[in-house]
């Protein structure tokens, strides 16, 4: 068998995606420091669509970008995941957020690892280094564990948005009284109803969504990023 010798790391093309000035520099400078061609790509300061911020990756054709979740006022960098692997591009996301159910959705989508800013800058670098080479950079079993505690993650979420979808249009006002911070006796003023309608009609909520408090039929709501109707004036 013919064996293939890794390219020079000045061959080895990497996009950084990052907001955070400091940390992007750090990443940029060591990676140069190694060998590699690196290059940051600017990050837009306001929504957009995610080709925009990819146009650079599709001219320059890097072989492994390095990715950040939160990307300011742009939004969701796993947004940008899959269309980058879909592209051929080894994506590593580097992040502050150690949900690793979050970190499951970003394997879903194509990422080749996740990996905590947290670490040690010399475990990004060898992540790249091993990615340069074409080594693997996760077993099976800590990916298939990652996923998992995504789909299980998914999978709540559904259940919770059927479950908000059975309330009725009065109990959608008063869950969103709850999750403003009012409490019952200040819904009841505010809709010139009784107190015990209201907590009657608390009780309703809780049951159909399966929960035992009104801060954790909040908690439910806010999860899925469910929106209240507007409050009455």
């Amino acid at each position: 068998m013919t064996m293939h010798a890794a390219p020079p790391r000045s061959r080895v093309r990497i996009l950084v995606f990052e907001d955070h000035a400091l940390f992007a520099e750090s990443l940029e400078l060591a990676l140069t420091l190694e060998g590699y061609d690196v290059r940051r790509v600017p990050v837009p300061d306001h929504a957009c669509a995610a080709g925009q911020v990819l146009a650079p990756a599709s001219r320059w054709k890097p072989r492994i970008a390095l990715v950040d979740l939160d990307l300011g006022k742009f939004g969701d960098g796993a947004d940008l995941i899959e269309p980058l692997a879909r592209s051929g591009v080894n994506v590593v996301v580097v992040t502050a957020s150690t949900d690793h159910a979050r970190w499951g959705e970003c394997m879903q989508r194509g990422a080749r690892k996740v990996i905590s800013k947290n670490q040690p800058l010399n475990d990004i670098l060898a992540v790249v280094r091993r990615l340069s080479q074409g080594l693997p950079v996760i077993s099976h079993e800590e990916r298939e564990e990652l996923v998992r505690l995504w789909q299980e993650r998914r999978l709540a979420q559904q259940v919770a948005r059927a479950r908000l979808a059975t309330l009725t249009a009065r109990e959608r006002e008063i869950l969103g009284g709850l999750i403003e911070g009012h409490p019952v006796r200040d819904i009841a003023r505010r809709d010139f109803v009784s107190e015990a309608t209201v907590r009657t009609q608390v009780k309703s909520i809780l049951a159909k969504l399966g929960v035992s408090s009104q801060l954790a039929a909040a908690g439910l709501a806010r999860s899925v990023g469910w929106q209240a109707p507007e409050s009455k004036q």
